[in-house]
């Protein structure tokens, strides 16, 4: 059970952390406004529809930095007990740095916990909501994730045979201008087949008025052409868009999919890792700010330990984004590009509390 003065100081830092993630919210809001602005400016909508696009992809844009809002949070935190002299009161009730460091680092975590369970399938369903709206205005399909200069690229497995797709994405449930090669499972080429136009609203293909190309001879076909695929519109939609529209279990079974078709799913890998790795990321953060505010000194000014503490959170963000690039680059494991920078932070974490501890 949480004492009186633990309610109190949990209840402080969430009201501090609301207070900061809505005026984070109000500021990414807006600057996301004039981007969409700009990209509806073009198209024949509602003017209400960027307003409406930018408060979908905000959520999502907001995950990306709420390590520093924790950060700020925990220096706010230490800022309002300091205003209001209550630290006075926590030496008289014998209330130790360390303690009240556990307090934050919980509150924390149990608030990371609540990002992966509630806040970020809410936010991966606004995204994917978004990246809808986006990709049916868009003229060039350039939300679609592995969309190349040469179009959608496809690689499909069905009863021991291999499918290579191009095409290019229409606005309906077409693709368009499509060479499909086919292959054996040794990789032998069967035939090439093209078609102005195939239909993949569902996992029957219809591929209408198409050329076919086999032992050098091109067959144009009055039929159309039915073929199975792993494949349809939804699909692709989903398969082919930022990772951060996708839910966990959407992520678990895109993964699966991916290995299964000989995809690479290190991206998806790295994803998920850093989704797992909120709570510990957080509990961090809280950690580093208690330590930096906890090292207050009289002859310097708060400001200058806030702002020591917000270059500090600008450096690991992208010192984190830098281990990522090297985990998908093969430059080191993938476990490793995430966990790494959390293992040297918690090492940094553990000496900051010895020190503190002892003061």
């Amino acid at each position: 059970m949480l004492r009186t003065f633990d309610k109190y100081f949990v209840g402080l830092f969430f009201r501090k952390l609301f207070f900061l993630t809505l005026i984070f919210f109000s500021l990414i809001f807006i600057l996301t406004i004039f981007e969409e602005i700009t990209f509806f400016s073009d198209t024949q909508s509602s003017f209400y529809l960027p307003f409406l696009v930018a408060a979908l992809d905000v959520p999502s844009a907001l995950l990306e930095i709420f390590p520093f809002i924790i950060l700020i949070t925990t220096q706010l935190f230490f800022l309002e007990i300091i205003k209001k002299k209550e630290n006075e009161l926590i030496k008289v009730n014998q209330i130790d740095n360390f303690y009240l460091i556990k307090i934050l680092t919980f509150a924390a975590f149990i608030f990371g916990i609540l990002i992966i369970t509630i806040y970020y399938p809410f936010s991966s369903k606004l995204k994917f909501i978004y990246f809808d709206f986006k990709n049916s205005y868009s003229k060039d399909g350039k939300y679609l994730k592995h969309y190349g200069e040469n179009g959608l690229w496809i690689k499909d497995e069905i009863d021991e045979e291999i499918y290579i797709v191009n095409g290019s994405l229409s606005k309906s449930n077409f693709l368009e201008n499509v060479f499909i090669s086919k292959f054996d499972k040794n990789f032998e080429l069967i035939e090439n087949i093209s078609s102005r136009r195939v239909d993949i609203s569902k996992n029957q293909w219809i591929i209408e008025k198409p050329y076919l190309f086999k032992n050098n001879l091109q067959i144009k076909l009055d039929n159309d052409i039915i073929i199975t695929s792993h494949f349809n519109i939804n699909k692709i939609n989903s398969t082919f868009r930022n990772l951060n529209s996708f839910n966990i279990f959407q992520l678990i079974n895109a993964k699966k999919e991916n290995e299964l078709l000989g995809y690479s799913s290190q991206d998806i890998d790295l994803h998920l890792l850093r989704i797992s790795a909120i709570p510990i990321y957080f509990s961090i953060m809280a950690i580093i700010s208690s330590i930096i505010m906890l090292n207050i000194k009289k002859n310097k000014p708060y400001i200058f330990h806030v702002l020591l503490g917000i270059t500090l959170s600008v450096m690991i963000y992208y010192i984190n984004n830098i281990f990522n690039i090297f985990g998908l680059t093969n430059k080191i494991p993938i476990y490793l590009s995430v966990f790494f920078p959390i293992i040297f932070l918690s090492v940094v974490s553990i000496i900051g509390l010895v020190r503190i501890n002892d003061q």
